[in-house]
């Protein structure tokens, strides 16, 4: 994500998120893009599956994104899968709009996805969009959401997938190490995982450039009223 322009906030507490995004605020930030995975609620939606969020679903409210943004951003990676042809990933041509759910723990169990999905009607969640899109909203600035799916709704999490990043971020080999030796069991369900993340990975990076330096971010003066 970064690059002229572009402050990157990842991972951290939900309290180190919002200084960081504060901060960038009082700096000049005209906008917060909520860019990275998220687990599959809908059955439909597989690995690398790309989702642009029309409203985020969370415990505390639903946070309408910005229209005229998330529309932009449908259209990029629509036009610039067209432009690479055959050698785009399907996922880029097949990108939706629908609500995201956001979550303060992983959600790793199937029986958890499925009464979240038949809760909300959300087709993915994360853990971090509801926190951006709160604070979008506090301060009246517009926000986004562009997630790709990695573990689909139909795959559980396996334990060393919930010990392996560090709050600011970072892989722990260690933890997961240790979660392996303690469960071997786990390994063709690990693997199953580290392929879903290559999927989502293979979405991921190509829709970053074809978002170009602003983020598909329109001109504000023209779409004030879709501020929420």
């Amino acid at each position: 994500m970064a690059g002229a322009g572009v402050t990157v906030v990842c991972a951290g507490s939900e309290l180190q998120i919002r200084r960081a995004i504060e901060n960038a605020l009082r700096e000049g930030c005209r906008g917060i893009l909520s860019f990275g995975i998220s687990g599959g609620l809908a059955p439909h939606l597989g690995p690398g599956t790309c989702v642009v969020a029309r409203s985020v679903i969370a415990d505390h409210g639903r946070y309408a994104t910005h229209r005229a943004w998330a529309q932009s951003l449908i259209d990029m990676v629509r036009d610039a899968a067209c432009g690479e042809g055959a050698s785009a990933p399907g996922a880029l041509r097949d990108i939706s709009l629908a609500d995201i759910a956001g979550a303060d723990a992983p959600v790793a169990c199937t029986n958890a996805k499925r009464m979240l999905y038949q809760k909300t009607g959300a087709v993915a969640v994360d853990m971090e969009s509801h926190v951006a899109a709160r604070i979008a909203a506090e301060y009246r600035v517009p926000f986004a959401a562009l997630r790709v799916i990695t573990d689909p709704s139909n795959r559980v999490l396996p334990p060393a997938a919930l010990v392996a990043t560090r709050r600011e971020g970072t892989i722990d080999v260690a933890a997961i190490t240790r979660s392996v030796i303690r469960r071997p069991g786990q390994l063709p369900t690990l693997f199953r995982l580290a392929l879903d993340s290559w999927a989502a990975r293979r979405t991921l990076v190509p829709s970053r450039r074809c978002l170009g330096a602003n983020l598909g971010l329109p001109d504000l003066r023209e779409h004030l009223a879709d501020v929420a």
